[in-house]
């Protein structure tokens, strides 16, 4: 059996919405598995068949069988589920990669 941790997020390099997700994730201390995807949105096959979108960021949180996209959603989602329920300043909604 992999070592797998129960989260994995779905990226791309040098992406701001992804990063906003990313800076969440090690604020609260979570462990994950970053997975970077193409850059051609077309062929974001991977992150089609996980979330039903093409669009990153995408998380799967193992631990309660979420899965879902777009930045301001996944920290909101990671703060109600693992943090103190309150949004980090600046998590405003953004049109995503």
């Amino acid at each position: 059996m992999r070592n797998e941790k129960q989260m994995t997020l779905y990226r791309l390099q040098a992406c701001p919405f992804c990063e906003r997700v990313v800076r969440r994730l090690d604020e609260l201390g979570i462990e994950y598995d970053s997975r970077f995807v193409e850059a051609r949105h077309s062929e974001r096959d991977a992150v089609k068949r996980i979330s039903g979108k093409r669009t990153v960021p995408a998380l799967i949180d193992r631990n309660t069988g979420v899965t879902m996209s777009e930045s301001a959603n996944i920290v909101e989602y990671l703060d109600g589920a693992y943090g103190d329920g309150t949004a980090p300043a600046g998590a405003g909604t953004e049109a995503e990669a």
